[in-house]
């Protein structure tokens, strides 16, 4: 049987195809990562397909190395996350080594320490977790990558400072003012928008001087983010993502924060936003 280190190899190698993704430092980061250290001692239990395949009858961490969930806290259905899912939207992030990343729901910490390697010795990672617990296992579980600042806080009101990206690892309602204000020229924006039932789509947005560009990047059924919840909100935005065809989550183009009225253009108009169908050359700031 193969090594751990080819194994973990194997499946990150395995990922450029599943995910895909075209950058090798996504790869090379999901190579090095040992996913093991970050779900606690085994049995581990295994989620595929949708379906709760229960422990593994091994304490192998060979067998951890598959596109596949892994339960980190059954009792409340928390899961260390789709690798290929995070592989496939980091890639789209398009991070380089240097940058400086906010992490808001890092969880036990596995795929900041993806995102630490993704930017290197040079960049930052400030992973935020709301849930205490988790947040002490992910100081621990990140110790070994000094580019990392682990901290337990929420992430709707935790101020990172001036971030390259900013990626939100829960559904949310609505997008914060503040991880708009904190993004740097150029910084890119990642966030579930999903409705009460936990399906929505992520939005990617970036920003471009004094304007906003933002596109949809994908489906997903992801846990709620606890403070970030709005039942009206939600409504709206449902409906929104229910459009049909041409009229639907791929007519998003911008994102305007200019105080209008709601009119031509506006495919979802909220109170400090608009995702617009605009052009981001047409949207104003």
């Amino acid at each position: 049987m193969i090594d751990l280190e080819t194994a973990r190899k194997w499946y990150a190698e395995g990922l450029r195809f599943q995910a895909p993704a075209r950058s090798d430092a996504v790869i090379a980061a999901f190579a090095a990562v040992p996913r093991e250290a970050f779900l606690g001692p085994p049995p581990w239990q295994i989620l595929a397909g949708g379906l709760d395949h229960g422990p593994l009858e091994t304490d192998d961490p060979r067998h951890l190395y598959h596109d596949i969930l892994v339960a980190i806290d059954p009792a409340r259905d928390l899961n260390n996350g789709q690798p290929s899912l995070w592989a496939y939207l980091y890639d789209r992030l398009d991070l380089n080594s240097g940058e400086r990343v906010c992490h808001i729901g890092a969880g036990t910490g596995y795929y900041s320490a993806i995102l630490a390697e993704i930017v290197g010795p040079g960049g930052h990672v400030e992973a935020v977790e709301f849930d205490g617990h988790l947040a002490e296992r992910a100081q621990a579980n990140l110790s070994g990558w000094p580019q990392v600042r682990a901290i337990a806080g929420d992430g709707r009101t935790h101020d990172p400072g001036q971030c390259d990206a900013i990626i939100v690892n829960a559904g949310v309602t609505a997008i914060e003012p503040l991880w708009l204000d904190s993004l740097a020229d150029g910084g890119r924006l990642l966030v579930p928008l999903t409705g009460q039932e936990g399906w929505g789509q992520f939005l990617l947005v970036t920003r471009l001087g004094d304007r906003h560009g933002a596109r949809f990047v994908g489906r997903t059924g992801i846990i709620h983010c606890a403070s970030g919840r709005g039942a009206e909100q939600g409504e709206r935005l449902v409906a929104a993502l229910r459009r049909p065809g041409l009229l639907g989550p791929k007519a998003v183009r911008s994102l305007r924060r200019d105080p209008h009225e709601r009119g031509k253009g506006c495919w979802l108009h909220e109170e400090e936003y608009c995702l617009s169908t605009l052009p981001v050359e047409a949207a104003t700031h």
